[in-house]
């Protein structure tokens, strides 16, 4: 998860902003098997502050307008894994 964290917010980078404070988001809960490896770094205004409009619609409790704007979790999920790897190795 530390590595997903210094992504910055998913979301801002969609939107051409660099965010560094992020909280960790659970795509598919926070107690199942592996749901730690099922994670996404977004800000507090992504995540659950945002007012369901503009640009900072957070997934809490707008998840499908969320996803609308910045792609499903699950492709969200993939970018941030591959933006991962492409920091181990380079």
């Amino acid at each position: 998860m530390d590595a997903v964290g210094q992504l910055g917010c998913v979301a801002c980078k969609k939107i051409g902003v660099h965010q560094p404070e992020i909280s960790i988001h659970h795509i598919d809960g926070r107690t199942k098997t592996g749901a730690h490896f099922k994670t996404i770094p977004l800000c507090y205004l992504h995540h659950q502050g945002g007012d369901g409009k503009g640009e900072f619609v957070s997934v809490h409790p707008w998840k499908r307008r969320f996803e609308e704007m910045f792609g499903t979790q699950g492709e969200l999920l993939a970018e941030c894994q591959l933006l991962v790897k492409e920091n181990e190795n380079g």
